[in-house]
């Protein structure tokens, strides 16, 4: 470990602030927020998303409730720029919604980051340049003037080529990049010049944006930087001071907390956290922070499924089953003394009390779940446990998600069969309960086209005669789900996603599972298959009979 050497490092410098305000602040109204998950969360995905992806994305952030979403960096790609177009030439973007788009403080790249703006209703154009120490030094060899001359020219590019497209509402965006790296009063210096050029008024403000490109120090130092910022700004009544927190020190979400306490007005981040490094300020947890505070956060979490599979799948980047709200194990308790607890506490609340249960900050019904009670099984049985005992005698490696599902349900054969549960009896229960493919529903012949996008056409054989259904997505799964949703008038939202081979060699066989959220119930399926694909599709098939047969038992009662 001699490579481990603290002492390269240097601790971060606080600004000096006298009787700061902040630490007796509450947060009793929603920021302003903006989402950056189609600019600064895409350009840190290994694959960015295909025109496609960002589509359905920026369709996600509009039913959410974002009011100005950033859809992208024209002048730096062809793909950006088509993207906006698109947003424009086809009607997209809401009356009440601001397209934001980013550009560097050059005139060739804001005079094509207009043009691919021509026709919007409304436009926000984010200009940036970076004032740190380090890019100063070291990566321009400027001085601060010479920083401060880039800011101030760009800001006339901005305002001046806006002036040639007076049919759109524009709002003009400055960041001074690297802000939590720069002496905050040169930081000050800086912005107050862009304010100079712009000339807002409280009727039509520009933002200052501070972004922590990168976090450097506690969020208690973060919000002395905003209060001084917001204390010693000219205008301030005619500027939205905006934060953009990043979470290398793993505190993006509380420093953008502790800002919003200190002065701030705008919150930009994304859902989920995806960004450079290691994220950006999660959206979905500073927002729903807040909604389990009583604070309505003006973005609406009530279909967090459908949120979890856009990004999973727009982005190819995995929830953590520990995401604080969206995870899939924050509403499971492996814990006896958590599981009796829960228990008790659901028990005794009811709709006209205030929320109070143990261990659970918020109603997991809110956003869609359910409170899901796992108890292993027994060791004292001999098996082990439950998905040891399946993976070591048929090679079936359930996934995480899909034990808290499965658990329950040997637990409940457990305690009416005497307590003991073997291995084929596990398997059966598993077979009987996820591996559902072939009544009422089964995959007849299917075929698979890809164009621009995925195409899918399939058979269903059924009792009462054969169906045709065909559907479009993002890949093989995403198409056979959108044809299942037109054909049952049902939403299809794939949430969890894995497959295994049971077997080597070129006969091995392969098994699938997935779970599907079908109109706000989860259902999920299993099959197994020589063809991935096949075993994939048969899987969702699945959970469609699951919803079937529930839906006529609960015609029947």
């Amino acid at each position: 470990m001699s490579s481990f050497d603290h002492t390269k490092y240097r601790p971060f410098q606080p600004v000096t602030l006298d009787n700061r305000t902040w630490p007796d602040q509450d947060i009793t109204t929603a920021p302003l927020w903006a989402s950056v998950d189609l600019r600064d969360g895409n350009q840190a995905l290994v694959e960015p998303m295909t025109v496609e992806q960002k589509k359905e994305f920026f369709k996600l952030l509009v039913d959410v409730g974002f009011k100005e979403i950033e859809v992208g960096f024209p002048a730096a790609s062809q793909l950006d720029f088509d993207f906006v177009r698109w947003l424009i030439e086809e009607d997209q973007v809401p009356d009440d919604v601001y397209i934001q788009v980013l550009t560097q403080a050059r005139p060739e790249l804001i005079e094509r980051t207009y043009e691919s703006l021509k026709g919007a209703k409304k436009a926000v154009v984010h200009v940036y340049n970076s004032t740190s120490v380090t890019q100063r030094e070291q990566v321009f060899r400027l001085g601060k003037d010479g920083i401060k001359n880039i800011a101030i020219q760009g800001a006339k590019y901005v305002k001046d080529y806006a002036a040639n497209y007076p049919e759109t509402e524009w709002v003009f965006q400055y960041s001074p990049e690297s802000f939590t790296g720069t002496e905050t009063d040169f930081a000050v210096e800086v912005c107050d010049a862009v304010i100079d050029v712009w000339q807002p008024t409280p009727e039509h403000k520009c933002i200052i944006n501070l972004p922590a490109t990168v976090e450097v120090s506690t969020p208690n130092r973060f919000a002395d930087q905003i209060e001084y910022f917001c204390r010693n700004v000219q205008n301030r009544e005619s500027i939205i001071v905006s934060l953009h927190t990043h979470n290398d020190r793993g505190c993006g979400v509380a420093a953008a907390e502790l800002g919003l306490m200190a002065g701030a007005d705008r919150i930009e981040g994304t859902l989920l956290g995806n960004g450079e490094r290691t994220g950006n300020m999660c959206v979905v947890t500073m927002a729903m922070n807040m909604y389990s505070q009583g604070i309505d956060p003006k973005l609406n979490f009530g279909d967090m499924d459908r949120v979890i599979s856009v990004v999973q799948s727009c982005t190819q980047l995995p929830v953590h089953p520990r995401h604080a709200y969206a995870g899939e194990l924050v509403f499971t308790a492996f814990s006896g003394s958590h599981q009796d607890a829960i228990k008790k506490c659901l028990a005794n609340q009811t709709d006209e009390k205030p929320w109070d249960v143990a261990y659970l900050p918020i109603d997991p019904r809110d956003i869609g779940r359910s409170y899901q009670e796992v108890i292993r099984v027994n060791s004292q049985s001999g098996k082990g446990g439950m998905a040891y005992a399946l993976e070591q005698e048929y090679g079936l490696a359930l996934p995480r998600w899909l034990q808290v599902e499965f658990s329950p349900i040997v637990q409940r054969f457990a305690e009416t069969d005497g307590g003991v549960v073997d291995a084929a009896e596990m398997k059966e229960l598993f077979e009987q309960s996820f591996m559902t493919s072939g009544t009422p529903y089964a995959l007849g012949n299917y075929e698979l086209s890809k164009h621009d996008r995925d195409s899918v056409k399939a058979e269903l054989v059924h009792a009462d005669g054969n169906i045709q259904i065909q559907g479009e997505g993002n890949g093989a799964l995403s198409a056979f789900t959108q044809a299942l949703s037109e054909h049952f008038n049902a939403r299809l939202d794939i949430v969890q996603y894995q497959e295994h081979a049971l077997t080597v060699g070129s006969d091995s066989q392969a098994i699938a599972y997935v779970q599907v959220n079908i109109d706000g119930e989860r259902f999920n399926g299993v099959a197994i298959d020589n063809d991935i694909v096949s075993a994939s599709i048969q899987a969702v098939v699945a959970t469609i009979n699951q919803k079937v047969v529930a839906s006529n038992q609960a015609d029947v009662a």
